[in-house]
């Protein structure tokens, strides 16, 4: 369904996908990219190189749409506590060799990683899998929570590879965190060379009076098993 899918959002905006060929052509690889609009998750599904298995907010799966999101292959998430089944199915995705999305953001926001959760660092540290950044920029309206404005331009910038040393049990919340500030960092430098290369600002800045919930990711260490 991609193909099509990406044809239809292209009858809509300008889309530009930048260096999808950094994205490792094989193996598990955590895909972490910036939350600024609604549309991000399905851009995220539909242009990146290799299929996706997204976490995805579990109040999506109400419904035929929750239907449609296991269909594809999406995990459903937990933001309001630990989740251990998220975590599983995260790192069994990535353990047989495929691609796991997240957004450490954890909702939308500004888009330039002002607030960081732990998820895609923890990922990292277990499975030792690359992660590579991913930079959503003109996926908001200006001024507004909406959908972009119909012909406007849309890029997403995929960045350099950032690898951590793969750690075994136990893993503590200390290294979590330390390894979490070391990946939030190369992100906020590849999203400066995104802006660079476009031309253009990250932020996508919700407009005065508009606040969005700051859940937790949920992707925590919680058991032995994992």
């Amino acid at each position: 369904m991609r193909p099509g899918a990406a044809w239809l959002m292209r009858r809509r905006w300008r889309i530009t996908v930048h260096h999808p060929e950094l994205v490792p052509a094989t193996g598990g690889v955590i895909l972490a990219a910036n939350h600024v609009g609604i549309v991000d998750g399905p851009m995220l599904a539909t242009y990146a190189p290799r299929p996706v298995h997204a976490l995805t907010k579990r109040e999506m799966y109400d419904g035929r749409l929750g239907g449609f999101l296991r269909w594809t292959g999406q995990i459903p998430l937990d933001r309001w506590a630990a989740d251990p089944a998220a975590i599983r199915t995260s790192l069994r995705v990535i353990r047989d060799g495929g691609v796991v999305g997240i957004f450490p953001e954890g909702t939308r926001s500004s888009g330039v990683l002002e607030r960081f959760h732990h998820g895609a660092a923890y990922l990292a540290l277990v499975t030792g899998a690359p992660v590579v950044p991913v930079t959503f920029i003109g996926t908001r309206a200006a001024g507004s929570g909406s959908l972009p404005e119909s012909g406007g331009s849309i890029d997403i910038v995929f960045g350099q590879t950032w690898r951590t040393t793969q750690q075994a049990w136990p893993r503590t919340r200390e290294q979590v965190t330390a390894t979490s500030v070391l990946l939030r960092g190369h992100m906020l430098s590849e999203q400066g060379s995104a802006a660079s290369q476009t031309r253009r600002s990250v932020s996508g800045t919700p407009p005065a009076g508009q606040s969005e919930d700051d859940p937790d990711t949920g992707l925590v260490e919680s058991s032995r098993e994992l």
